[in-house]
């Protein structure tokens, strides 16, 4: 047997920094080190990586309050920021990397102090830094990119770690490796994305962010672009308002006043709820579930749209986030798609070890890790 690697993984959140060390493929230590609001409202208007030495020193003291001496680990790696598009796998975090995120120069995101704190640790250790996966990996093929206005292309914005993830997953049941598989993995939580996964390369996928593909429990998805226009000039919203309504206030949300499902089932199947925004005084239940089943419709007609990519020859289509644990959901879906191949459902998204693995492929030399460029 090969060495067990002891890896690091640092996951920021906005609220919180997840932080497990891995010997081998057991997690030996894990701890979510949460932040009041108190204590982050002192940041809110700077760049979040001015939220870096509080960070680093509330890492430092959980670490040391468990006795976990870092000078054993022999890599560290954390969560990919917002930088310029990047091809998939393992990036080495190196200097301009670091000075792209700490500018925020592609965008300020909490993601962005992953790399950074990463960074910290392998310099002081001695030990390798990664991230791998990136939300703004792009491995779109040429086609793929046009959107019918030569200003407004197609981007790559998804969730790419999971995803990644879940097709090696999938290609291990299908007794394949990642880069011999034809995929379609569908990656659904407060936002969702569907990838074409073509030989190890994600080749065309919907903006998971800024309102393209199905409607999401928050997201507007692809709405009708003139109507769209409309709402823009009409006076009532302004530019913020309209952003609100595409990333955070719209589908599920906007309809029936939540994007929690549990809710939302209890309400369908007329069990007692406890969440106050449900939108119960406009909304029945048959209305309820008739709108749950249309983001589920909505899911699989962008499915349908991936397997005329790879002209109808898909290897397996494969369900992950954390919307896949509701039952309606996954059944609604498996029902319009099942014929097109054989379907794999892996619900919710584990991170920590998506990183762990990759870190993993880094060391024992299964994949050589890149070196991130900055754009000129």
């Amino acid at each position: 047997m090969g060495k067990e690697n002891i890896i690091l993984v640092i996951n920021p959140g906005s609220t919180h920094d997840e932080v497990s060390l891995f010997k081998g493929e057991e997690e030996i230590f894990h701890d979510s080190i949460k932040y009041s609001v108190a204590e982050i409202q002192p940041y809110e208007d700077k760049n979040v990586t001015s939220q870096y030495d509080f960070r680093k020193s509330r890492i430092k003291k959980a670490l040391a309050e468990k006795g976990i001496d870092l000078n054993t680990i022999d890599a560290v790696i954390g969560r990919g920021g917002l930088l310029h598009p990047i091809p998939g796998g393992v990036l080495n975090v190196n200097e301009a990397m670091v000075d792209d995120l700490a500018e925020a120069k592609y965008g300020d995101h909490v993601s962005n102090l992953g790399a950074i704190l990463a960074r910290a640790v392998g310099n002081t250790f001695n030990k390798p830094a990664y991230i791998a996966d990136s939300v703004v990996v792009d491995e779109m093929e040429p086609l793929a990119r046009y959107s019918g206005m030569p200003e407004n292309p197609r981007v790559s914005i998804f969730h790419c770690l999971n995803q990644k993830r879940v097709a090696r997953l999938a290609a291990a049941k299908l007794g394949k490796d990642y880069s011999e598989c034809s995929l379609i993995v569908m990656h659904a939580g407060g936002g969702i994305s569907c990838g074409a996964h073509k030989n190890g390369k994600v080749i065309d996928v919907n903006n998971g962010l800024d309102g393209d593909g199905p409607f999401t429990p928050q997201r507007s998805g692809g709405v009708p672009a003139g109507g769209l226009a409309k709402l823009c000039f009409s006076g009532k919203y302004t530019k913020d308002d309209i952003k609100l309504k595409i990333s955070r206030k719209g589908g599920l949300r906007a309809y029936l006043g939540t994007s929690d499902l549990i809710s939302i089932d209890k309400y369908i199947t007329g069990e007692p709820f406890t969440d106050e925004q449900l939108n119960t005084a406009n909304v029945t239940p048959e209305k309820a579930k008739e709108i749950l089943e249309a983001m589920s419709y909505q899911i699989a007609k962008e499915i349908g749209a991936l397997a005329a990519v790879f002209k109808g020859k898909v290897d397996a289509i494969v369900l992950t986030g954390g919307v896949m644990y509701d039952k309606f959901v996954v059944e609604w879906i498996k029902e319009r798609v099942e014929w097109i191949a054989p379907i794999f459902i892996f619900p919710g998204g584990d991170e920590m070890r998506a990183l762990r693995d990759a870190a993993n492929r880094a060391l024992n030399g299964e994949e050589i890790p890149q070196d991130y460029e900055p754009w000129t």
